[in-house]
């Protein structure tokens, strides 16, 4: 039987990397994407750099703070590099949808990043340990902020726009949407964690199913967009799908954000003005006000999804 063989840059690289062509992907280095994405590998690194060498860090706050400053630099890496190199044709994934839903992430996280770790960190007077640690400090938000505008920026450049033929649900409106609305999802499940009394009644057991319910399905949207499993879903468009289970969503949430804050903060089943008795970071009350707070945003967003999907029109890749 012949021999076939095989040169190993035919497995799974494009034509332009063989041995005849440029290694490196030129455009992501040398382009206003790549611009955003050096920025945020710059930023990134001085954040965790200025944190760990004398900013410090403590308590749950902190620990979000840092957590997150190292997952986007950590993720910005290997996007980086993978872009780059042109290794992410080996990745059964659609790399557009992939990357665009990366940023969007990475911005929400390093918003929330600047207005938590100065709400928690930085004072107008000198700590104890001096003035040096108060401005390493500022200097870490400054940079943290202009992370988040890097990161903001490869969003808007990745976006899609108006009469504009789109590869992927994800540069889209409605698929941005869909990466807030799971951010606030996980926000919402932050709340619940802490002393939310949440299984006092049945009915917040039901509001708390349905956020879970939610966020499965649009995690599951997004893994779908992401793995390109785009073609058909039970008998129907996968953009009908998207519709179907956003117009599900739009109901259930605004079932849960009208019964969340009768069960909570009717004088029946709970109080609607805080105690003062209780005690501050710990206090259900608190809790309980976030909770109902964004399920309204998160219903919000959902609708905003469902009229934008009505619009939206991609091709699979």
């Amino acid at each position: 039987r012949p021999e076939v063989s095989i040169r190993p840059t035919e497995v799974c690289f494009p034509p332009a990397m063989d041995s005849q062509g440029p290694f490196l992907n030129q455009r992501a280095l040398c382009s206003l994407l790549g611009a955003a994405r050096l920025c945020q590998l710059a930023m990134g690194c001085a954040v965790v750099a200025m944190v760990t060498h004398s900013a410090g860090f403590s308590g749950s706050q902190g620990v979000f703070c840092m957590a997150a400053w190292c997952f986007c630099f950590g993720m910005t890496v290997v996007v980086f590099f993978l872009d780059t190199t042109r290794l992410y044709s080996c990745l059964p994934v659609s790399w557009e949808n992939l990357t665009v839903t990366c940023a969007a992430f990475a911005t929400l996280l390093f918003v929330t990043a600047s207005v938590v770790y100065p709400l928690f960190f930085v004072q107008s007077d000198c700590p104890y340990a001096g003035c040096q640690v108060r401005n390493f400090r500022i200097a870490v938000t400054v940079c943290s902020i202009l992370g988040a505008l890097a990161y903001g920026a490869e969003v808007v450049l990745c976006r899609a726009r108006p009469g504009q033929a789109v590869v992927g649900y994800m540069a889209t409106v409605s698929g941005l949407l869909k990466v807030v609305q799971g951010f606030v999802a996980c926000v919402i499940f932050g709340a619940l964690a802490n002393r939310s009394e949440y299984f006092r009644y049945v009915a917040t057991i039901y509001c708390v199913v349905v956020y879970a319910f939610c966020f499965v399905l649009t995690v599951l949207v997004v893994a779908m967009t992401v793995c390109r499993r785009t073609k058909a879903v039970c008998c129907m468009s996968f953009q009908r799908f998207v519709v179907v289970c956003t117009l599900l969503e739009v109901l259930l949430y605004l079932s849960a954000s009208v019964v969340w804050p009768v069960f909570c903060f009717d004088t029946k089943y709970g109080s609607p003005w805080r105690p003062s008795s209780c005690p501050q970071g710990r206090c259900p009350w608190d809790s309980k006000l976030v909770v109902a707070v964004f399920s309204f945003v998160n219903f919000g967003l959902y609708l905003a999804d469902l009229i934008y999907s009505q619009r939206s029109r991609f091709v699979s890749p």
